[in-house]
């Protein structure tokens, strides 16, 4: 074993220190928004400092919140448009990225500037608007929230670097064998990139799951609204009333109001934090193609 010096070992304790100060500051308002949802709200609002376990336990808030239309539609809304505006966003990112990445592509280097370019310049609000609306007609339809974003540039790039850098030798050999583009891409360059693809599933992901500006812009018809647009409804316009008209009277609404709040937060953002364990150890290398060139 070789002994570390003075210097090396102040260093890691800074290091260990640092870090788990960073880890107290992140995942403590995570943990005051779990513990609030299940507080009293009478006692949460009188209540100053740090919060490290209910007041006046109750589950009232959470059984409100699951039984509301409103959030049970919206759950149903984020899941149609999370795991078809992934899937959709996966399969073209692939097919773009598959092209571009390949050597001697036609136009490769100014289709690649123009992919760019989209990345620092865009038509506009405006512009975007009527487009979707005016032209493709989209307005108040939940593909209005998936194909005008359906490929990110940032991500077409990443993909494209990791596709990039599988050996061209085995798609030489592949298609030596017969095969074609499509069979190359789906067989050959995608399972030799799952760490690159599970970055992407995150990233579109969680995107899909957090976006509500869009559904602010294009929806008219509640019945459509995603789960983040009720739940701003819910923080920003104190809209409770129709979680609390269950309540028998105006002391009982009180008593939750305040925690349906945090109870929002906790059901809207539970599912999407499950996800990233299963994509844990592909995430690490997926964030680094690109970061070391050989």
């Amino acid at each position: 074993m070789v002994k570390k010096s003075t210097g090396s070992v102040v260093f890691d304790a800074c290091n260990v220190i640092a870090l788990s100060l960073l880890v107290v500051i992140t995942a403590y308002p995570l943990l005051y928004v779990v513990i609030a949802s299940f507080s009293n709200s009478e006692l949460l609002v009188s209540h100053t400092g740090l919060l490290f376990k209910p007041l006046g336990f109750q589950m009232e808030a959470y059984k409100l919140v699951l039984s509301n239309p409103n959030i049970l539609s919206g759950y149903r809304n984020t899941l149609v448009v999370v795991i078809g505006g992934t899937l959709l966003s996966l399969f073209l990112t692939a097919l773009g990225a598959y092209g571009l990445s390949r050597k001697g592509l036609m136009f490769g280097r100014p289709l690649m500037i123009a992919v760019v370019f989209t990345m620092f310049f865009s038509g506009g609000l405006i512009p975007t608007y009527l487009l979707v609306y005016n032209t493709l007609h989209l307005g108040n339809n939940l593909l209005a929230l998936v194909l005008p974003t359906a490929i990110s540039t940032w991500n077409l790039i990443v993909l494209r670097t990791a596709f990039a850098a599988i050996p061209e030798s085995l798609i030489e050999s592949a298609k030596m064998d017969g095969a074609g583009e499509y069979t190359v891409l789906f067989r050959i360059v995608i399972p030799l990139a799952m760490p690159a693809m599970a970055v992407m599933i995150l990233f579109y992901g969680v995107g899909h799951w957090n976006a509500w500006f869009s559904a602010m812009i294009y929806l008219r018809d509640r019945e459509l609204y995603p789960l983040q647009l009720i739940m701003r409804e819910i923080l920003l316009q104190n809209s409770v009333d129709s979680m609390t008209s269950a309540a028998s009277g105006a002391d009982d609404k009180y008593s939750i109001g305040e925690s349906i709040k945090y109870a929002t937060i906790v059901v809207a953002t539970a599912p999407i934090l499950f996800v990233y364990p299963f994509l844990q150890k592909y995430f690490a290398k997926g964030v680094m193609i690109g970061a070391i060139k050989e």
